[in-house]
């Protein structure tokens, strides 16, 4: 059986830095952020920041609890989403994953986990929803040098990874 990323250790004290890079290595299909244009490269990188940050892998299952997750526990709510979600680089991700797979693929892939992923996130709900001190979203430069543990134990998401 293959080890799991350092990033997902829920203990890892690694850089989100160094998670970031070994997060690219191990994912070599992931669009490159400094490829696109600079809107959606920020929105990108922010995304793959909190699959680092969160331990979190690009799986179906883990792509669908990212989001929740995210507008839970990270200045990224439900709201900023959909603002975020209404701009045109967005759609450029969700076109090229239908295009690659299939929109049949895409509705398969997410009924096949939704069993398994609800009974997790409504505990998650649960603790988050008084929530004060959220992960920060598009401006997480300052973290880029800090372990994760040292992230995850700050903004409380310990509780949160396997």
């Amino acid at each position: 059986m293959a080890q799991s990323p350092y990033y997902m250790d829920k203990a890892s004290t690694q850089t989100l830095r160094a998670g970031l890079a070994e997060y690219y290595d191990l994912n070599p299909n992931v669009t490159q952020p400094e490829t696109q244009p600079v809107e959606f490269a920020k929105i990108l990188l922010a995304h793959d920041v909190v699959h680092v940050i969160y331990g979190l892998d690009t799986g179906m299952y883990d792509e669908l609890k990212l989001l929740p997750m995210s507008w839970w526990t990270s200045e990224c709510t439900f709201k900023t989403y959909l603002k975020m979600k209404n701009s045109p680089a967005v759609d450029v991700m969700y076109e090229d994953m239908i295009r690659e797979k299939g929109v049949l693929w895409l509705y398969k892939s997410v009924f096949r986990v939704l069993p398994a992923l609800i009974p997790v996130l409504i505990p998650i709900w649960f603790k988050t929803r008084k929530r004060q001190k959220r992960l920060p979203f598009l401006e997480f430069e300052p973290l880029l040098d800090r372990s994760l543990l040292e992230i995850r134990q700050e903004f409380d998401l310990l509780q949160f990874i396997k």
